[in-house]
């Protein structure tokens, strides 16, 4: 099955609960002193100002809040396990060093919630967001999206794909009424609010006519698909390519009921308080970096290309709000603690 005209094409474990109460004491006496100087701040958490209205936190007026450290430190989304990705951007770290003056580590992140964590408190310089935490990352951590991996057509996309094992009986959607289904985490966009957004309308609405269950991972739910232990599971189509070709799951192993149309891939961000010189070149760096063929193959992409949140970043936004998902410091904390 493919997905209704709802999307319009695409233009250019969870964290434990003490981290869920760290974010919400890192507000503090900072964050109502911005409160009172910003005249706009839209969907931003309060210790943001978003004056030009672009949704994003902007970069400090003043001098004493901007950073530029000696070291950057540098996160990929959590889809996979961590140790893959470290060696897939060695080149890319190399690169990157050389190229702002600067030494950029890997820091291996295993939740969404843990990543957006790292660069609210400040120890996070430059990630790489899934789609649906991206939102997240932008209202609570300042995160600035600046790029996606692309190639010579233009950025590279993901699918939402509803599998099964090929083996199974279930043969479109509505035979997986009353069945146990893994979704990724609360804020993943393909694995969880795409879903809950667009499934409803072809008459599968989770939680009422199915039993949804948090795998914590794009890879977890297809292993758990593979292994019988979830009857079916929402992936990103992208995670689940990586898979096949690196063998640890054969295409063969699984049926394909659904497909949606293109969303984004990953966004990069750097955090908004970095120094506006260093933003710039960072931003340089990405744009004019020849991805190496094996890392080419393994991100599905061979370029970083220029994308701005608010306007690359609408298709998701509206998804999650059709999934009636708020991005706000309730939404996140309840989702970090586990809870619907």
């Amino acid at each position: 099955m493919t997905a209704p005209s709802f999307f319009s094409s695409y233009t250019p474990s969870s964290l434990a609960l003490r981290g869920a109460f760290a974010l919400a004491a890192l507000v503090g006496a900072a964050g109502a002193q911005a409160q009172e100087a910003c005249a706009h701040r839209g969907d931003l958490d309060a210790q943001f100002c978003d004056a030009n209205r672009d949704l994003v936190a902007d970069t400090p007026t003043d001098p004493k809040r901007l950073k530029d450290p000696s070291t950057l430190v540098f996160a990929f989304t959590p889809v996979e396990d961590p140790a893959i990705y470290e060696k897939l951007f060695r080149p890319f770290m190399g690169h990157l060093s050389q190229c702002v003056g600067k030494k950029v580590v890997f820091f291996p992140v295993q939740s969404n919630a843990a990543q957006i964590e790292a660069m609210r408190s400040g120890r996070l310089h430059i990630a790489a967001f899934s789609p649906g935490p991206v939102n997240f990352a932008v209202n609570l951590s300042g995160a600035v999206p600046f790029a996606i991996r692309g190639n010579a057509q233009g950025p590279v996309g993901m699918h939402l794909k509803m599998i099964v094992r090929k083996e199974s009986a279930f043969q479109k959607l509505e035979d997986l009424k009353g069945k146990r289904i893994a979704h990724t985490s609360p804020s993943s966009n393909s694995g969880n609010l795409a879903p809950r957004a667009l499934f409803p309308k072809i008459g599968l609405t989770p939680d009422t006519d199915y039993k949804v269950v948090y795998s914590g991972k794009h890879d977890q739910s297809i292993l758990g698909v593979k292994t019988g232990d979830y009857d079916a599971a929402p992936v990103a189509s992208d995670v689940l390519q990586h898979m096949t070709e690196r063998g640890v799951v054969k295409a063969d192993d699984f049926r394909v009921l659904y497909t949606s149309e293109m969303f984004p891939t990953d966004a990069y961000a750097y955090a908004y308080n970095l120094a506006p010189a260093l933003q710039t070149k960072i931003k340089q760096c990405f744009y004019d970096y020849q991805v190496p063929a094996e890392m080419a193959k393994g991100l599905g992409g061979d370029r970083f290309l220029p994308i701005t949140y608010q306007k690359d970043w609408e298709l998701v936004r509206t998804v999650a709000a059709s999934a009636g998902e708020l991005f706000t410091r309730e939404a996140f904390d309840k989702a970090a603690s586990g809870k619907k």
